[in-house]
């Protein structure tokens, strides 16, 4: 049976637009569904671009329709875990109430694949720092909270009816294409790669160090960063299972070690070349101290092998872009 088409939501946003790209690259055809409101254009370099929202229920019924659609990719959301601590209502309508609809059309037109773009936001703090798919989910903030309402949602979705999914909880995603044609160009991001490349380039006056007392061995945070490009292929690997009939299965995407914020900053001033102005600032609400994947189930399940696990490798990607966004901005 002829594979169908793909419906990317938030394919025009960093992570999504990765994952256009390596699914063009392999001959899928693919729609792009994004109201542009934290996405670009440019980012789009294949498929057929909708300008629309995923929580418009009619347009994406009519979509999945008119697109013989038989799979989704599931990467619209706001993904800021300050601001969703300060309006959290926003992230469950956005996040929550969005996936919710968009899972109804999908169930109404016999979307066979879901992959889902979930986060290891849902883990929390967890015990020792390290966290594996059977770790309690205990989100501290609401965009944590508001992703795990999704994948609860998707579990019993995909328990009524025909529908399999993968949900993949990232880690810290980071990096740009390592040709240079796309990357991060979000506007005020919060990432610490993307924050530091800006302030290299002078488009930021200082990076700020948010906590600078945790326990751990330099005092700042510990995060598993993971280059975007890895990211893709996971959901590459994903949509691969799920046509062998792979069954609904829930893994995280990261690479099993953790950096401090310091050494981040010390990797982006040795690829810049030069010192950046760093301010001690305090701690974030919603910042776990130390979060890194025990990430071995999905090399197992989806036989995914990272192929860009090296700090200095992801920083130079995104220097990279960053500099490229200076000569040719992103509107």
């Amino acid at each position: 049976m002829a594979n169908g088409s793909i419906l990317l939501t938030g394919g025009a946003g960093y992570i999504g637009s990765h994952v256009l790209r390596q699914l063009a690259e392999s001959g899928e055809q693919v729609v792009v569904l994004d109201n542009l409101g934290r996405g670009f254009r440019q980012a789009v370099t294949a498929g057929t671009l909708v300008v629309g929202d995923v929580g418009d229920y009619a347009l994406v019924s009519r979509l999945l329709k008119e697109h013989a659609v038989d799979t989704v990719m599931h990467f619209a959301a706001h993904t800021i875990v300050p601001e969703s601590v300060a309006d959290p209502l926003k992230y469950y309508g956005n996040n929550t109430c969005a996936t919710r609809s968009l899972l109804q059309a999908c169930l109404e037109q016999s979307v066979r694949r879901f992959v889902f773009s979930s986060t290891a936001s849902v883990y929390g703090i967890p015990e020792g720092g390290y966290a594996d798919e059977d770790t309690p989910t205990a989100p501290i903030n609401a965009y944590g909270s508001s992703k795990l309402m999704s994948e609860w949602m998707l579990r019993d979705a995909a328990a009524a009816s025909g529908l399999r999914y993968v949900a993949l909880r990232y880690f810290n995603v980071a990096g740009s294409d390592p040709q240079g044609r796309i990357g991060q160009a979000t506007r005020g991001a919060t990432l610490l790669v993307k924050v530091a490349c800006e302030a290299m380039v002078g488009k930021r006056p200082y990076v700020s160090v948010y906590g600078s007392d945790y326990p751990t061995p330099d005092g700042t945070g510990v995060r598993d960063y993971i280059h975007v490009a890895d990211i893709a292929g996971a959901h590459v690997k994903a949509l691969e299972y799920l046509r062998a009939g792979g069954r609904s299965v829930t893994l995280n995407c990261g690479y099993g070690h953790g950096y401090t914020v310091r050494e981040v900053l010390q990797m982006v001033e040795t690829v810049g070349g030069k010192a950046l102005s760093i301010r001690e600032s305090p701690r974030r609400a919603g910042d776990p101290p130390y979060l890194v994947a025990r990430a071995s189930r999905i090399r197992a399940e989806l036989g995914w092998t990272p192929r860009y696990d090296d700090l200095e490798v992801i920083v130079a990607s995104a220097l990279a872009f960053e500099k490229k966004l200076l000569r040719e901005p992103w509107d």
